[in-house]
């Protein structure tokens, strides 16, 4: 291999682990910061698919560290309308070309930060289980085709007042089972989508993203939620914005 692709790789591998931090501190985090880059570095089908293997990843090893905060039936009702909606997104982002997907993943993620920024300051309350139902079904669409399932479901939450910590913790099984599900649909229809990566980096992605969930979990005594959630924010914007511009650049040229 090149020394330009093991230099992207080891990009690849920091994002990761920052992705993991964010994903250990605030509870979601990993999609938002990490999609829009790996989206530029190995392109819009390769990225999200990544993406979402690693954020199975990074969620499984912090279900068991968040176990006692789960609430359950919150997770079922999130979580089957979340499957129907990822097996529909895979399916129309694998026939999507690269420089519109490119632009999906960027406007996704720059719209649903945006929503979470104005929902902050709502007034308005959601209750019952059709709102779940909506967050469930859209989160689902958004992971499958953009990687980015977290803003959904940080509406939802902002709406119906539902406290970090088990949100938090929720989030964890919840994002593993639709990126399972996602990676799955995805590989079924074309297995080509499977980043060109070596075995050994394979082997090195899980070791990055334990790193980042302990380093995450130390750092969660020092840094308040809100300015974790915060610092997501502004890097996940710094690079949507990229992604969308070199989108919109492949779509127009």
């Amino acid at each position: 291999m090149s020394s330009v692709t093991i230099a992207l790789f080891i990009l690849v591998l920091g994002l990761i682990v920052v992705g993991a931090v964010a994903q250990r501190i605030a509870g979601l985090g990993f999609a938002l910061l990490v999609s829009p880059f790996l989206v530029l570095i190995l392109g819009p089908h390769e990225g999200v698919l990544l993406v979402n293997i690693c954020g199975v990843v990074s969620s499984t090893f912090i279900v068991s560290r968040v176990w006692k905060d789960i609430n359950w039936s919150m997770f079922r009702w999130l979580t089957i309308p979340a499957v129907f909606g990822s097996v529909g997104g895979s399916i129309a982002a694998v026939g999507l070309p690269s420089a519109p997907l490119s632009v999906t993943v960027a406007a996704v993620v720059l719209a649903g930060l945006t929503i979470s920024l104005v929902l902050q300051r709502s007034a308005v309350v959601v209750t019952g289980n059709r709102s779940k139902v909506v967050a469930g079904v859209a989160a689902g669409l958004t992971n499958s085709m953009a990687g980015v399932g977290g803003p959904a479901v940080s509406a939802y939450a902002l709406l119906a007042r539902w406290p970090q910590r088990p949100f938090a913790a929720t989030l964890q099984p919840f994002f593993a089972v639709i990126g399972s599900v996602t990676v799955l649909v995805k590989l079924l229809i074309d297995p080509g989508q499977v980043p060109p990566l070596e075995t050994w980096m394979w082997f090195l992605i899980p070791v990055s993203i334990i790193l980042g969930i302990f380093a995450g979990e130390r750092l969660a005594r020092y840094i308040h939620d809100r300015q974790a959630r915060f610092a997501v924010i502004v890097i996940a914007f710094l690079g949507a914005g990229t992604a969308l511009a070199k989108g919109l650049t492949d779509l127009l040229g």
